[in-house]
């Protein structure tokens, strides 16, 4: 008796980690998912140390989130992982707002979004 168990959302090759409400908004956090899509996982962490911009430290924890996965979910070898995705979606948008000249209303958006990463181990050529 009993449910079946669910099948995995990735390859066997593969793990995932996702980062829910993000204050910043899509547009800018997916220039730092573009920045580390297609790397391998140590030169992916180096770039996100020690990028300018803000929201790369919860970029960074999302990877090690994801190589943690990895490593003691699915018994991946570490040092053969890439960043085989890195993708960005919108989430909610709080509304805002500030007095204007003449009686109007200036709406202000304070957008937030989610990062999901996808690592794959792959072989090495030789």
């Amino acid at each position: 008796m009993g449910k079946e168990k669910n099948p995995r959302r990735v390859a066997d090759n593969e793990a995932m980690a996702k980062l829910r409400m993000l204050r910043t908004s899509p547009q800018k956090l997916n220039l730092v998912a573009a920045m580390i899509r297609g790397k391998k996982v140590d030169k992916a962490l180096s770039d996100l140390t020690f990028s300018k911009k803000r929201i790369a430290q919860d970029v960074k924890k999302c990877l090690q989130s994801a190589i943690a996965n990895a490593e003691n979910n699915h018994n991946l070898d570490v040092d053969e992982l890439v960043v085989a995705e890195a993708y960005v979606g919108k989430n909610l948008v709080m509304k805002r707002g500030r007095p204007r000249a003449r009686g109007r209303f200036g709406r202000i958006m304070k957008p937030f979004s989610e990062l999901t990463i996808k690592v794959r181990e792959v072989e090495e050529q030789a």
